[in-house]
């Protein structure tokens, strides 16, 4: 049920955006640039509206934003109750379950940090 509740939200805002990208492009492109800024992401000497910017609300856009979501259906923690077992990537690209970490009796410890 939460699946098909996500689906048609996420449905329903592509529909909306790409109606409004088609009536009001210019006021899109303005919108999903102040997004941009928000981001910093164009702060990017590489960053282009072009690059990019025709892809939202797209079909992949929409499947892309779907299997996101519905991954995150699975990583809700609650207390008292197992950790999720999500997948993690480690620095040289491979993908492993959370738990795979765990070692006997020992507290997993996760160390959440940014580098640039």
């Amino acid at each position: 049920l939460r699946k098909i509740l996500i689906f048609l939200q996420v449905t329903t805002c592509v529909v909306v955006g790409k109606t409004l990208m088609v009536l009001f492009p210019n006021a899109m492109r303005r919108y999903i640039l102040s997004q941009g800024e928000k981001s910093r992401m164009n702060q990017n000497p590489r960053f282009s509206y072009e690059n990019w910017g025709p892809t939202f609300f797209s079909f992949k856009y929409l499947l892309f934003v779907l299997k996101v979501k519905w991954k995150r259906l699975e990583d809700e923690a609650y207390e008292g109750h197992p950790a999720p077992n999500t997948p993690v990537v480690t620095c040289t690209g491979e993908v492993h379950r959370l738990l795979d970490f765990t070692r006997d009796n020992r507290p997993l410890i996760l160390n959440f940090g940014s580098c640039t």
